[in-house]
């Protein structure tokens, strides 16, 4: 497929773009600064420099005759989400762009305290657990529940992933899904393993209009 990928910087951005050129994708990878993105120059690797994220224009021509787009965006930390919103205000753009330019097929990554609480998450979790998280971090999740929303809102054929903490693992493909729900016991996962999750859905449509719970 032709993907453009935002967040392509990023922890799981980075392994999105290395393992979408594995499988033989076409990738332009949308970034700020092109220094930070750390993936060796290849023959179907595009490096496009977009510095807002906002600028419907100005993401048209990182969308134009692509298939599937996936964004790996999100703050750094509660802080930087609570002084900027990111993952919110931009994909309410790209989703905008998206249909603009055609394209159709979304894969986000969220988080999994952004999910309402379900019984999988078992007692514990519910009341001691996403209480601590969701208050601690709660600007970074609303950044996410408001993208979540701009994306369910869109006519885009979109997937959601949400997983729990991100953890710099090798990659495994052995990790654990649930549909519209978070994985019972999910506690972790390693960020390759999430990016593998935003790529295969890309091409499953068992997926489309659903959030996806991931885990080791």
């Amino acid at each position: 497929m032709k993907l453009t990928v935002f967040g392509a910087t990023g922890g799981v951005g980075h392994e999105v773009v290395r393992q979408a050129l594995e499988a033989g994708h076409q990738v332009t990878a949308v970034v700020r600064d092109p220094a930070r993105l750390d993936v060796p120059a290849h023959e179907r690797l595009r490096v496009a420099v977009v510095r807002d994220l906002s600028d419907e224009d100005a993401l048209l021509s990182v969308l134009e005759g692509q298939e599937a787009v996936v964004s790996a965006l999100g703050a750094a930390s509660n802080k930087q989400a609570r002084l900027t919103p990111i993952a919110g205000p931009a994909l309410r753009s790209i989703v905008s762009a998206m249909d603009r330019a055609g394209v159709s097929r979304l894969s986000a990554v969220s988080a999994a305290p952004v999910a309402p609480d379900g019984p999988e998450d078992g007692a514990l979790v519910r009341v001691v657990v996403y209480p601590i998280l969701r208050r601690a971090l709660r600007d970074l999740y609303a950044d996410l529940a408001v993208m979540e929303e701009a994306i369910a809102a869109s006519r885009t054929q979109w997937t959601v992933i949400r997983p729990p903490r991100l953890l710099n693992r090798p990659f495994t493909g052995t990790y654990r899904r649930a549909v519209d729900a978070n994985v019972p016991g999910g506690k972790v996962i390693g960020r390759a393993d999430v990016a593998d999750a935003l790529l295969t859905t890309l091409s499953d449509p068992s997926t489309t209009g659903h959030a996806i719970g991931v885990a080791a």
